[in-house]
């Protein structure tokens, strides 16, 4: 045990993202004494807001504990190029101002992200490559392969001089990948030779039994479903499954059909891959001005939209609102993909539109047509094999995969197992895992170039705005309090009609003029208390007649 200045040296993990939730991973590591430790960062994830956040346009970590002690961060390490794990580099990397590394595959896609972003920062990236180690501050690093849903994804060996902690990031087992490497059994039980203190693990599907698909498995599914349809073919995928998209392609040839990529993301991850080599052999695709000419029964769409979003290709077409394409009875819609939590309703709405279009609808479940990109119970059970952990850690999950990734470890007798959430500080060494502090953690927004709170973005107050409405009344008065015209009133979300008669505006106007001239002519002097008055009234009118209280705003101009 190594001590500075009277303190000890330690071995911290820090989630402030990723834990407790699906998205938006940010993870810290730190080696040092006290005030005195260095810092690394793996992933910087994002999230996409709902309809709770009206005008947000990502959801991001709160990262102060760390921009609070940026002097001590040596850079960032990204596991691959999903939005959950990178998304979040543009907007708060000028916070941390550190180099990057990657590899290859997440390097084009982050360049591709910082060209179609105005006035993108200009992030310095070092690549990598798998199991060669480099240096990162007071760490070693060392890529290791795994198979994920996208090309070039890796675990991370992170070496300190208190111990070693494997980082999964996202994997599985498949031994018939599609694209790319499988994950390696031998690097990772070499390393597990070498000696791993902890395991830092995906838990996204530690609730399910067995082992997953291969991706060669839902690749011959699809290509036999292709092969026996009549009409058009549209797959919406995740942009980024690189493998499903030449999977398609591949089964779109055999049976004598051209493709065509539908969605921006889809076309950047496209232009990407082919700049690499992952297209390769891979006939160029359609451009969507051709949708219209092409042979129905000859055309495959690969197209954004999975997971519901009104904007992408497949919302577009489920409300015949795309510029190109358009769909027709007979056509074919096959969702190769999972619904991601929280997007349910707004997929539901885009199948139902679909399906009234009489377009037919493919699912997974009945047919093959998606695989998950993380571990099930018995490929966990093989990374516990392989690594041999002392301690074990489950993150990348909500609390009912964390608690089952947990149970899972201990029956597997990892030694010391260490169930955590976002904000906890965890010590791996010395000694056995113990979490000292809760620091702050949680979730800040970027709305336009403005990155905050609900306060300060104004969502908070937006949303009051979006449930109840908003009153405006304007009151031009002299030094002495006597009105000099009268008053304006505007309302904005509130119900047209007050009743059968009267319009809202009409009422309310009545009820505001009516409380400045219940106030006594001597204290009509005070503004605030005429705001505070005529504000009370038409917040209690609206009460009255609707049942719920806008927010009122009342301006007073003296002349």
């Amino acid at each position: 045990m190594k001590k500075t200045k009277n303190k000890i040296e330690e071995l911290i993990f820090l989630p402030l993202g990723g834990v407790g939730e699906i998205g938006m991973n940010f993870a810290l590591y730190g080696y040092g004494a006290g005030k005195d430790k260095r810092w690394i960062i793996v992933d910087v994830g994002v999230t996409f807001p709902g309809d709770d956040l009206p005008g947000a346009d990502l959801v991001l970590p709160d990262i102060s504990y760390i921009t609070d002690r940026v002097d001590k961060l040596d850079g960032i390490v990204i596991t691959h190029a999903h939005e959950d794990h990178y998304g979040a580099l543009l907007s708060l990397w000028p916070m941390l101002n550190v180099p990057v590394y990657c590899t290859p595959f997440t390097a084009g896609m982050l360049e591709a992200k910082i060209e179609g972003e105005p006035n993108a920062p200009k992030i310095p990236v070092t690549v990598f490559k798998v199991g060669e180690p480099f240096k990162v501050g007071a760490f070693e690093i060392e890529g290791v392969h795994v198979t994920h849903s996208i090309p070039e994804p890796v675990s991370l060996m992170i070496r300190s001089p208190l111990g070693n902690v494997i980082h999964t990031g996202d994997w599985k087992l498949d031994h018939e990948p599609t694209l790319g490497q499988k994950t390696d059994e031998t690097h990772f039980t070499r390393l597990g030779d070498e000696g791993v203190l902890a395991l830092i693990c995906d838990s996204t599907n530690a609730v399910r039994e067995g082992v997953s698909p291969s991706e060669e498995e839902v690749s011959e599914s699809l290509a036999k479903i292709i092969a026996e349809s009549t009409g058009r073919v549209l797959v919406t995928t995740f942009s980024s499954n690189v493998g499903r998209i030449r999977s398609i392609a591949m089964a779109a040839e055999t049976a004598g059909r051209k493709v065509m990529i539908l969605g921006r993301s889809l076309l950047r991850v496209c232009e990407v891959s082919r700049d690499l080599g992952y297209l390769d052999g891979i006939a160029p695709f359609l451009s969507e001005d051709e949708f219209q000419s092409v042979q129905r029964d000859k055309l495959v769409v690969i197209c954004t939209g999975s997971q519901g979003e009104p904007r992408a290709a497949l919302g577009k077409m489920s409300r015949d609102d795309h510029r190109n394409a358009s769909l027709a009875p007979g056509d074919k819609v096959i969702f190769s993909s999972r619904s991601i939590p929280g997007n349910e309703r707004e997929i539901i709405n885009i199948q139902n539109a679909l399906i009234d279009m009489g377009v037919e609808i493919i699912l997974d479940g009945p047919n093959l047509v998606h695989v998950s990109g993380h571990p099930r119970r018995n490929e966990l059970k093989q990374m516990y094999q392989w690594t041999r952990p002392t301690i074990g850690v489950p993150v990348h999950g909500e609390a009912a995969h964390l608690s089952a990734h947990a149970a899972l470890m201990g029956e597997c007798e990892i030694p010391d197992v260490a169930p955590i959430r976002n904000g906890d500080m965890l010590r791996l060494a010395p000694g056995p895992a113990e979490v000292l502090n809760q620091v702050p953690s949680g979730r800040v927004y970027k709305d336009g170039r403005v990155i905050g709170d609900e306060d300060a973005t104004g969502i908070k107050r937006r949303r009051v705005l979006s449930w109840v409405g908003h009153v405006v009344m304007s009151l031009v008065i002299n030094k002495d309090g006597d009105l000099l015209a009268d008053p304006d009133i505007v309302c904005e979300g509130l119900p047209r009609m007050a009743d059968k008669h009267d319009t809202f505006e009409d009422v309310l106007y009545d009820a505001g003029v009516a409380a400045y001239e219940n106030i006594p002519p001597k204290k009509r002097r005070d503004d605030g208390r005429i705001e505070q008055a005529v504000e009370r009234a038409i917040r209690s009118e609206v009460r009255e007649i609707w049942g719920k209280k806008p927010l009122v705003n009342v301006f007073i101009t003296r002349i």
